[in-house]
């Protein structure tokens, strides 16, 4: 296998991990191979391959992928090899639109340089993922990898990727988002983060500390050692740091977190509580809410200058602001109509509206990162429920219903949501109830739990890493 094209720009990975000189580059298909079009580089706009499948029909009729085991010629990184491929089976099948096909249906061992494309076609695979494994000397991993779609035998994408061999996972998140945007026209969301209040403890003695995991669980560590209370972690749109609410001091307050570094500071020293931040969309900001007497207002704080700007003044409890992706709206909850309800304004504060008229309370709105839905809690009818709606308030539909849910959180790619659920569950620390964060598409199916070494709420999805 040789790259496709040598003078292509390295595809940067040094981001959150310290992936230092990552690269990834285009392979040719194989010359006996005809194929219509050169493969592109993850991302670009191509045109649509024959294997490219509707989201909609996929929800229905799930792609049948095969994914045999990557090849390696080095015994000792056979298992971290298969690991690779366990790695892209578990995200493709957590997406509910793949059904990876058991590797006990597979027909011989290929491993030709050439798919024996009839062996795949006879169980039914529509696509086909190859890898090889290699190692790169000086601790470097060499990983290759070619998406073929199987009935006109053709190669759809084909990327090598050289790394630092402790970041095998990660890798292992890119191709699966690769596979998932080049099979479905959008973009994917495996290699992501969830930040999250870790809870443990009994009911009266809750330990609530910053958590942070890959999207499907792995990786996890702590961030604080719960000596205070935490809420509300945001993560920054471009930065690896996060916002969020800590009673450090029992002094509740707004602080931020560089992820990198460990560096905690507090945003601004306020009479009243600071609560509920959110960045700006260009990260230059965070909104939030701060105590007035017996309500809210909202405001904003400028990173930089620490420049405060008041936004709302209505005597009511003002709080959840979340911006539109293009940062020229915000959706927040208000009690100001009389009950707890969601509302839009423009980013000066001005054109308030509510979007919010069906029977119960409405909060945590959380704009898409489509800008097409807001996201919401609703508590009504005895219980708690999680759904959708336009920005204007119209075709509201809910998702998931549970005796507690709340604080739904958008993947980047704004098609699946994660929020948390309560259960009573007596037996689970103590506490007399169980956390747990779950994901869902965004037509209410295949809704999962994301593991977590405790119980945990309040999550935030990331933005794609860089």
């Amino acid at each position: 296998m040789t790259d496709h094209d040598s003078s292509l720009p390295n595809h940067s990975l040094l981001g959150r991990r310290g992936l230092i000189g990552a690269t990834a580059s285009l392979l040719a298909a194989p010359a006996a191979l005809a194929q219509s079009a050169p493969p592109a580089a993850p991302g670009a706009a191509t045109p649509p391959q024959s294997a490219v499948i509707d989201v909609n029909r996929a929800r229905t009729a799930p792609i049948p992928v095969a994914l045999p085991n990557f090849a390696t010629d080095n015994a000792v990184l056979a298992d971290m090899a298969a690991q690779i491929t366990s790695v892209i089976t578990n995200d493709l099948a957590r997406s509910g639109l793949f059904r990876v096909i058991a590797q006990q249906a597979y027909i011989g061992n290929d491993t030709g340089a050439i798919p024996n494309f009839g062996n795949w076609s006879a169980i039914g695979a529509q696509a086909l993922v190859t890898g090889k494994l290699m190692d790169a000397g000086n601790g470097q991993l060499r990983v290759e990898f070619r998406l073929w779609d199987v009935l006109p035998q053709t190669q759809i994408q084909g990327t090598a990727y050289t790394t630092n061999g402790a970041n095998w996972r990660r890798i292992s998140h890119i191709i699966a988002d690769v596979i998932y945007e080049r099979l479905l026209g959008e973009k994917g969301y495996f290699d992501t983060r969830i930040v999250y209040v870790a809870d443990s403890g009994p009911l009266l003695r809750r330990v609530k500390r910053l958590a942070i995991m890959d999207q499907d669980g792995a990786n996890n560590r702590f961030l604080t050692d719960g000596s205070w209370m935490v809420l509300t972690p945001r993560f920054h749109p471009t930065r690896d740091e996060i916002t969020f609410m800590s009673y450090s001091g029992n002094r509740p307050r707004v602080y931020t977190f560089n992820l990198g570094t460990g560096r905690q500071a507090v945003l601004g020293d306020f009479v009243g509580m600071t609560f509920a931040p959110r960045f700006h969309p260009n990260g230059d900001s965070i909104i939030m809410s701060v105590t007035d007497g017996g309500g809210s207002d909202i405001i904003t704080v400028d990173l930089a200058s620490r420049r405060r700007t008041q936004l709302t003044n209505s005597g009511a409890i003002d709080t959840s602001p979340c911006y539109s992706p293009d940062g020229s709206q915000i959706c927040f909850e208000s009690d100001r109509g009389g009950d707890q309800q969601i509302y839009t304004m423009d980013a000066s504060g001005g054109n308030v509206k509510r979007i919010s008229f069906g029977e119960g309370r409405y909060g945590t709105p959380v704009w898409s990162p489509r800008g097409d839905l807001i996201a919401f809690t609703k508590i009504g009818g005895g219980g708690f429920s999680i759904g959708v709606m336009q920005p204007d308030g119209s075709n509201e539909r809910i998702l998931s219903e549970a005796f507690d849910i709340e604080g739904p959180t958008w993947a980047p790619n704004g098609r699946v949501l994660a929020f948390w659920r309560q259960t009573p569950a007596a037996d689970r620390h103590g506490s007399g109830y169980s956390e747990r964060i779950v994901s869902i598409d965004i037509t209410g199916f295949n809704e999962r739990v994301i593991d977590t070494p405790t119980d945990a709420s309040d999550p935030d999805w990331s933005p794609l890493n860089t």
